[in-house]
């Protein structure tokens, strides 16, 4: 299974998870098998500084990733992330480690979860309590 985590720099596995997908520098991808770390790849987000809709997504897609880990992300933008059949889990924080434990213990929300935090990313859409999905992932 590939992860593609969202991170505010591209060291790896000790990186912090960045808060928003489509606004976060890097996205750290990792291959797990059988619950082992096989590979840890960081890449540059080409649309961090701008994006259009489903852009980060399809690009998502194209890294072939299975789960899309983030501290939030908008309720449009987990359409796209379904439409590519990557799953998406948001409400992770600290480091990429802890955000893939977080996942496998079934502690993230799925469904582009931003907390609940009713602001606004700068992007066209704000996170009030009608706007993010609170459902329990089950890993």
């Amino acid at each position: 299974m590939r992860f593609a985590i969202s991170t505010e720099d591209n060291k790896g596995l000790d990186r912090i998870v960045s808060q928003h997908f489509g606004r976060c520098p890097y996205f750290v991808l990792v291959e797990v098998e059988n619950e082992a770390i096989m590979e840890v790849k960081a890449v540059d987000n080409p649309y961090f500084a701008e994006h259009g809709p489903g852009q980060v997504p399809e690009y998502i897609a194209s890294l072939g990733a299975d789960v899309m880990i983030s501290g939030g992300m908008g309720r449009r933008a987990n359409v796209f992330f379904d439409k590519y059949g990557i799953r998406t889990a948001t409400g992770a924080g600290g480091t990429v480690q802890e955000a893939l434990s977080s996942f496998q213990y079934g502690k993230l929300s799925a469904g582009g979860n931003c907390g609940g935090h009713g602001e606004r990313h700068g992007h066209g859409h704000g996170h009030g309590k009608g706007d993010c999905k609170d459902r329990a992932e089950s890993g």
